[in-house]
């Protein structure tokens, strides 16, 4: 997508170098800086400390470190620590395993002097079709808010949480990537960015949004409920970091509160996500682990302070005892559908296998 009107993708690879350059995404949206990650600990750093966040984006960042790190042991110990070291950084996001896992596949059978090569091509071939997944979702989510757009011109009103536009993958989006395709074909639309506390990534949607030329509204989380009830909001969509078998979604913390408001509202409440965020292995939405993150993050307010300056203030004692789950699970009967490359779906094991028949194996 675009950053001052120039096309941008958030991670830029350099396999002569052995390198990669990632957005830090802990620094926006107050600042754009890149950052090189030339090691394995990089790039597992990258990914714990939320450099890089967004299910598809901390998988293709987890395969172009583990061909980072064949540069630095290509045997079969070497493949075996990155997989694992990359493996331990965020548990909740199953992209992160499935590019993991399809790396490993790759490269495991091939002599260890083919490895180096091999793997920086299987990790641009992730990242390619994660751009290819996320721009075919954006065309089948155009076609949904087509359907619900004004007769009159007046612009459709798009609730999101957290970020789950490009920022959050390669290139183009997921749960944004729908709102990018219309606000391009000329539909008019307006996203309400709710900010996501405690790290606020919907304030990386709102920045997102900027560059782009979108017209946004940040709100504060709990103004959710109301703009919904007051027919402020035409539909609802979000991203996600692992749906189920069944169609249950784990997305960032927050999300379930805004299916309920849907749901009591009657306002169509819609998943976005590519294939390698459905986890046909796991059956239901009480198996995927939820992570537990730092405390500091809820402690802690990060932003500017009158210079400009990036500071962070406690809202809270260094000792209070916080709880910070980082997601929550959705239940498919709260689903409105499900927008996948292949197509939009129901929320259901059923509707989920009439799109990928070949993950039926009963």
């Amino acid at each position: 997508m675009n950053i001052d009107g120039i096309p941008t993708r958030t991670l830029r690879a350099h396999p002569e170098q052995r390198v990669i350059d990632i957005i830090d995404q802990s620094r926006l949206p107050h600042v754009l800086h890149w950052v090189r990650v030339a090691t394995l600990a990089e790039a597992a750093h990258a990914i714990r400390a939320m450099q890089v966040r967004g299910a598809p984006l901390i998988g293709a960042t987890a395969a172009y470190g583990l061909a980072i790190a064949l540069g630095e042991a290509s045997d079969d110990g070497g493949l075996q620590q990155a997989f694992e070291t990359l493996g331990a950084t965020r548990p909740t996001a199953v992209n992160l395993h499935w590019a993991l896992t399809r790396m490993r596949d790759r490269l495991q059978p091939l002599p260890a002097e083919r490895r180096r090569a091999a793997a920086w091509q299987e990790a641009a071939a992730i990242a390619e079709e994660d751009v290819a997944q996320n721009a075919a979702i954006g065309q089948h989510g155009l076609d949904l808010l087509r359907r619900i757009a004004r007769p009159n011109g007046t612009a459709l009103n798009i609730m999101t949480h957290c970020n789950a536009g490009w920022l959050a993958t390669v290139d183009w989006g997921t749960a944004l990537s729908p709102v990018y395709a219309a606000h391009d074909a000329g539909l008019a639309v307006h996203v309400w960015a709710s900010e996501t506390r405690p790290r606020n990534q919907g304030l990386l949607t709102a920045w997102e949004l900027a560059q782009h030329g979108v017209p946004y509204t940040a709100i504060a989380d709990n103004a959710a409920g109301i703009l919904i009830r007051d027919g402020r909001v035409d539909a609802v969509i979000v991203g996600a970091d692992r749906i189920a078998a069944n169609g249950d979604v784990a997305n960032k913390v927050g999300t379930y509160l805004k299916a309920l408001a849907c749901a009591d509202n009657g306002i169509p409440f819609y998943v976005a996500a590519p294939r390698s965020t459905l986890d046909f292995a796991c059956p239901e939405g009480a198996a995927i682990p939820i992570e537990e993150r730092d405390g500091d993050e809820f402690r802690l307010v990060h932003g500017l302070d009158a210079r400009g300056v990036p500071s962070a203030l406690h809202q809270l004692p260094a000792r209070q005892s916080v709880a910070n789950p980082a997601f929550d699970v959705t239940p498919a009967r709260l689903v409105t559908a499900l927008i996948t490359e292949r197509g939009v779906c129901p929320a259901s094991r059923q509707g989920l296998l009439a799109l990928y028949p070949e993950e039926n194996h009963d």
